[in-house]
């Protein structure tokens, strides 16, 4: 079979996601370009690079909550959805990774000083790739709430960082995914700085009572849309530490 070499055309969106400057977001300061960008042709790089296959992703990879000597702690929860792109098509085979505090609020990096405890079966990490009909599925904890001195009283709302490859490593796009109902929204501003409502609406999963495990764990249903008329808010790649 011939070697397709489009390279590939994205649609630009710019309204649903958030602005590169954002001051509520104090940190952001240090990472907003201070020059224009440049926009950068589409390459067969985007093609031909750096495939990332099946072999890389273990059969355990999305069970956060697997691999340990023990249970971990908290609410065991399984997270669903689909991949798709603007037009509603499902993206198969894409590596989809996730990062996550455990149910304490605290990750597992040296940088976090929160005081709440580690939990020694909990490393708050996963992957997968998604199927030929774009789903993926990840087993887990629901993470807390922690504190982060943005602002007076800053707390996160709870949320999981996800991040998705495509083809190459320069395909890359992070975005974090929210549980309904958080009563830390109003005053959280990376979930603010997405201005839209029904963009930020995107963001938050919905509780799915068809992926609940009997007696063993909670569903929550979190499609992901690439770009197009209900595009789920990105953020930049240099922001996937908070």
């Amino acid at each position: 079979m011939p070697l397709d070499t489009t390279t590939p055309d994205y649609r630009r969106d710019t309204a649903s996601h958030p602005p590169l400057a954002w001051p509520d977001y104090r940190s952001n300061a240090l990472r907003t370009p201070r020059r224009p960008l440049t926009l950068l042709p589409q390459r067969l790089g985007e093609i031909t690079g750096p495939l990332l296959g099946e072999e890389r992703v273990g059969p355990t990879d999305n069970d956060l909550t697997a691999g340990h000597p023990g249970e971990p702690q908290g609410q065991r929860i399984v997270v669903s959805g689909r991949v798709l792109d603007g037009d509603g098509r499902p993206v198969p085979h894409a590596l989809v990774e996730v990062w996550q505090a455990n149910a304490g609020g605290r990750y597992r990096h040296d940088g976090d000083r929160h005081p709440a405890p580690l939990d020694p079966n909990f490393a708050g990490v996963g992957r997968t790739l998604t199927d030929a009909g774009g789903n993926y599925t990840f087993t887990t904890i629901q993470p807390g709430a922690y504190p982060w001195r943005n602002h007076d009283n800053a707390w996160r709302p709870a949320h999981i960082h996800f991040s998705l490859f495509g083809t190459a490593f320069t395909q890359r796009l992070i975005t974090q995914m929210y549980f309904p109902g958080d009563p830390l929204f109003f005053q959280d501003p990376i979930f603010n700085s997405v201005r839209d409502e029904r963009a930020r609406q995107a963001m938050i999963a919905t509780f799915d009572l068809a992926s609940t495990v009997p007696e063993w764990a909670l569903g929550f249903r979190w499609d992901i849309v690439l770009r197009g008329k209900n595009p789920t808010p990105l953020e930049n790649e240099d922001d996937d530490d908070d």
